[in-house]
Parts: C-alpha cells; structure tokens; sequence
C-alpha cells in the first residue's frame, strides 16, 4: 500500500512541463484502432461538425490551447496501477501500452475528443446492460477499441457495428441480419448480444484478458496460442501466440481505460459532434417507415437521418412485429412525436402517389372522412413498468407483451409500447388514392417490408382475405415492391 502511495504522490508531482515531450514510441504490431478512428473521421456528422469543448471547467492544469502534455513513465505507471486497483482486469503498464496511450492521446487527439463527447450518447446505455448483466463496467470501452465509438463502423473482415460482431457469431447471440435490418448496428441489440458473448468467453477460461482476446480472435485462436505456449493461461504468456491484430486489443483497451480516466491530464475534452449526444433524441416506432420522408416532414436532412440509423440497410423500417429504435436530430424527434398520428397515418404509411393535405387547417370534407381503428401508444417514464403501465390502461401485463413483441419485461425510458386500439377520422385521400378514377378498383402500390395484414389495415373494411380474392396472382408471385395491387372496388 505505502509503495502505491508513493508512486500516486510521484505522479501528481511531476508536471507536464518537466516531463520528456513525446518521441519515438514502440511501432504497433497492427493499427487496427487507428483505422478505425480513421473511418470516425470521415463521417460527414462527424468531419463537417465544428469543435465544441467545455474547456473552461475542465482545463484543470491550466494548459494553454493546443499544448500537448507529456509525463514521465513513473506516472502512467501509478495512474494505471490505481486504475487496477478499483477493476477486475489487469491494467498493466509497458511499452506497448504506452504505444496505443500516445495513439489516443497524442497522434489521434482529435478522434478521442470526439470519442468522449459520443460516449455521453453509448456509455449510458452499454453500463445499464453490463449493470443487468452483473458484468465490470469497464467493458464498455471495448467498444471504443472495437469501433470508435461509430455504429457505422465495418471491418475488412465483415464485422459490423458498435461492438463488431461477425454475421455468424452475431446471429449466434440473437442478432438477425435481414435485407432491410442489420441489427448489429442497433446500439440495444447488439449490446444485449456483446454482453451475452463476453459472458460466455468469461466463462471460458475465468480470466478477462483472455476473453477479451478471444472476442477479437475467436477461442480457436485464443486456445491455440495457449497450447503452443506451453499451457500458460495469461494474455501476456501467450501474446507472441496471438494473431497479430489481437496483440495490439488487450493493449488498447488498457490504453482506454487510461485515457478517459485522465483525459484532462493530457489536455483533451469531450467534443459532441453535431447530431450525438444532447443533440439526438430517440423515437420507437413499430410501423413502416421511410426515413427519407420522415426527414422530409421534420425539416432533417435525409442524409443525416440515413447515417443517423445504420441498422436500416436501404433506408426503411420495415413492417416488423415489434418496436424498433429510431435515431432523430433532436428537433427533429420533437416535431415528429407532436405530430407522430398525422404523419404515420396521412403520409408514411400511403401510396407514394398520395400527398398530404396542403392546408393541415382546412375543413374535412364528410363525403370523404372515414373512420378508421388504429394503434394507440404509451411513451415509457423514467421509473414505469409494464405493470404500472397495464394498470393504467386496463390490460395486463401479458397483453402488453404479445402487443409489443416483448420477451421480457425489460423497458426504457422514452420507449412507445402499443397499449391498446383507438378510432380515428382521415380523410380518404390519406388513406388511398385511385390509380385511375375511371378505374373499377382502388389499386395500392406495394412498399418494402409490407405483408397483406398490414396493407389490409390500412383499408378500413378490407380483409387479408380480400386481398387474396382480388388478387389471385399473389399466391404464386408474391408481394413485389413497386407493384400494384388491388385493394378495394371503386364507388360510383
């Protein structure tokens, strides 16, 4: 204990400018981590976002814009022996190590300011999973190493998202992989399936240097190397072993671990990127959307929506059977909870031939006003259940479940759950508009992810089995997007 005071008292008493100024440190056997700063960067969200740091209050040494500070080896060795100290990984100190701190803190300074301001975005999310799943909060930086924070992020091998998962491992843990949905890119999923994963590895060999290893490289490899070194179960015994890319993780999530700690030490701040952090707001939706219209009616840019929600591969949320997150510039999120009936009923879920009304003021016409039962949902508070919110609504608890497609009786704050139906008057050309008025059908033109359930309740009056009988073709050929069916006769 004395020679761990000893050391912190050295480390606090050396300041930034006696230390040597970084030199030449150990090359990195690979520079995975850097690439994938790299891509970070190159995210126009990120790249075209100007530079916000509150500086100010975080500036604890005083250090003037720009300086780069440096420390002798004495204090990286303290900091990160008190580090190890409150952590059940082994926070170890060497030249390759040190290697992967000046990565981040001296060669990639601006990426790690970014990287700090996202995490007030994921870090929240990834610590209340690990919390369920009784797992060391540090883990959460894995994903720093993994993917610098960007849900985007693809590796030449094919891992995807926050936590890289292989399509086939990704599966494993339950992520689907669809042509329209990837969920290894939903911040939720993919952290429910990364902490399963660890889990498992953990239970592997009871050490989290080695499952660490293994969730880079596979066990396969992790078990290989431990045979060829004799038996030795410590990353550092079997890390010549190592394929070369996985001898460089377990150093960087050290690196990690360190550089968030002592962030201001090395004079860096968090930056927020525009449309992270305190500028995105989240909605949940369970209907089909496409996002290019939902920007449209909220006054975002398309693109930025688009590379705002990675997980919807082409653009659109597809019809599934259960509530799906959406990621909106905050503004933006507002405008479409205030308005989330008009817009889901009056525009996104009609033909694209329709158009919404050019005055949302004028009045309804009743020759053409129809009533129609749709979905009627509950944002979750902070602090609700599904008991408390059954009990409010006069349902159950199982009730809300098979609505909601939940297997749990997880939720979160902010989330929409459907709680039950309610009746609504639209006018006709919101709900359909003829193809050809001198037609005798009303005729729909399908969208991606439609099924004839979800057609059909869009036509008040119409059963799925009414599609079938007016649309005989279908039983061969299927429901094809951009083709029109019949889904009603005309009137008059």
């Amino acid at each position: 204990m004395f020679a761990i005071l000893r050391t912190l008292l050295l480390a606090l008493l050396v300041p930034a400018s006696l230390a040597a100024q970084p030199g030449p440190t150990t090359i990195l056997v690979d520079d995975p981590v850097a690439a994938r700063l790299d891509e970070l960067a190159a995210l126009p969200w990120v790249k075209n976002s100007p530079i916000h740091a509150d500086t100010a209050r975080l500036n604890i040494h005083g250090f003037p814009a720009g300086h780069i500070p440096a420390w002798s080896e004495d204090a990286y060795r303290a900091r990160l022996l008190a580090l190890d100290g409150h952590t059940p990984f082994s926070l170890t100190y060497n030249p390759i190590v040190q290697s992967f701190i000046d990565l981040y803190a001296v060669r990639k300074r601006e990426m790690t300011s970014r990287m700090l301001g996202l995490a007030d975005l994921y870090f929240p999310v990834f610590e209340e999973y690990l919390d369920k799943h009784d797992m060391p909060l540090e883990l959460k930086y894995l994903a720093v190493v993994e993917s610098a924070l960007n849900p985007s992020a693809r590796s030449r091998a094919g891992a995807v998202g926050l936590w890289q998962f292989m399509l086939p491992t990704g599966k494993m843990f339950g992520l689907k992989a669809t042509s329209y949905v990837d969920e290894r890119h939903d911040v939720y999923q993919s952290t429910e399936a990364a902490c399963k994963y660890l889990k498992y590895l953990y239970g592997l060999y009871d050490n989290w240097e080695m499952a660490l290893a293994a969730y880079n490289c596979g066990p396969g490899n992790v078990n290989k190397a431990i045979r060829r070194s004799g038996g030795a179960k410590d990353y550092w015994k079997i890390y010549d072993h190592l394929p070369r890319e996985t001898r460089g993780y377990v150093p960087a999530f050290i690196a990690v671990n360190y550089v968030f700690a002592h962030a201001a030490d090395h004079n860096l701040y968090p930056v927020v990127p525009t449309y992270c952090a305190h500028q995105v707001d989240t909605v949940q939706v369970c209907y089909p959307l496409d996002l290019s219209s939902v920007a449209k009616l909220t006054g975002a840019s398309a693109q930025e929506v688009i590379d705002l929600n990675p997980t919807f591969k082409l653009g659109v949320v597809p019809d599934i059977d259960q509530p799906v997150t959406v990621y909106l510039p905050k503004k933006a999120a507002n405008v479409f909870v205030s308005n989330e009936d008009s817009l889901k009923y009056a525009y996104f879920q009609a033909p694209p031939t329709a158009k919404p009304a050019e005055s949302t003021t004028a009045p309804t016409d009743p020759s053409t006003a129809q009533t129609v039962t749709v979905p009627k949902y509950h944002t979750v508070r902070r602090g609700e259940s599904l008991g408390v919110i059954a009990s409010k609504y006069r349902t159950t608890v199982t009730e809300l479940k098979k609505m909601n497609g939940l297997r749990g009786t997880t939720i979160h704050a902010g989330q929409k759950l459907k709680v039950g139906r309610t009746t609504k008057t639209v006018t006709a050309q919101a709900v359909a508009k003829p193809v050809d008025n001198t037609a005798q059908y009303i005729y729909y033109e399908v969208q991606p992810g439609d099924t004839l359930y979800n057609i059909a309740e869009r036509y008040p009056g119409t059963t799925v089995d009414d599609l079938r009988r007016l649309n005989t073709e279908l039983e061969k050929e299927g429901l094809q997007p951009g083709r029109k069916i019949k889904v009603a006769v005309q009137e008059g």
